[in-house]
């Protein structure tokens, strides 16, 4: 499907296509990136959007000045944290109805929820670091009527750990040379990593749960 494609492109190949936004847009790049963080946190229909990976590609350009890191580091922290906070009402507003309406992916929704199930309240801060998961959590976390002062305290955590860990490891680590010429398989690694921690965990449930 040419839509997959162009997604896989994107995500693969972020570094190529944020070169040629930063040329084209110059400042008004940073608007940009705003605007994705905040779509692909705030919406449950844009899990697709790319996270880790722009936030890396941000952190390298920024090592090269193509950003101010300060600024950098505030506006993609304040966009995670508002993303989070519009799904989370989003969720609390919609209720239990989510789980019927057909543009809101199940699979995705009752991933999230177990992840919920698993790690409570933390699940706002350890989803940020997990694709699909980390656009459903506020969301799941609004449809549970979790506490907003309690569900705000995270996001805060969740949102600046997550901004500030990707973007520094593209910081220090995004322009060595042997990551610049690999830089697919590191973004599948990022991924891959991510996933990890999730992995283990339910194979350890389902290994207590058999004993």
């Amino acid at each position: 499907m040419d839509w997959l494609h162009y997604l896989t492109d994107i995500l693969l190949h972020i570094d190529k296509h944020l070169a040629n936004i930063i040329s084209e847009y110059g400042t008004l790049t940073y608007a940009i990136l705003f605007l994705v963080i905040f779509v692909e946190t705030g919406f449950v229909v844009m899990p697709f959007l790319p996270g880790d990976s722009l936030l890396f590609a941000a952190g390298a350009f920024a090592a090269l000045d193509a950003f101010n890191l300060p600024t950098l580091l505030g506006l993609l922290a304040f966009a995670a944290v508002l993303g989070d906070t519009v799904n989370y009402w989003i969720g609390r507003s919609i209720g239990q109805r989510a789980y019927s309406l057909s543009w809101v992916n199940r699979a995705h929704l009752e991933k999230a929820q177990a992840f919920y199930d698993t790690y409570g309240a933390k699940t706002i801060v350890l989803a940020r670091f997990v694709p699909i998961v980390r656009t459903f959590a506020p969301f799941v976390a609004g449809i549970g009527k979790m506490s907003y002062s309690y569900f705000i305290l995270y996001n805060i955590i969740g949102g600046i750990a997550w901004v500030l860990v990707c973007v520094f490891a593209g910081y220090f680590f995004g322009n060595i040379p042997v990551v610049k010429q690999n830089f697919e398989l590191v973004i599948l690694g990022i991924v891959v990593i991510s996933i990890l921690p999730i992995v283990l965990e339910i194979w350890k449930a389902r290994q207590q749960s058999r004993q």
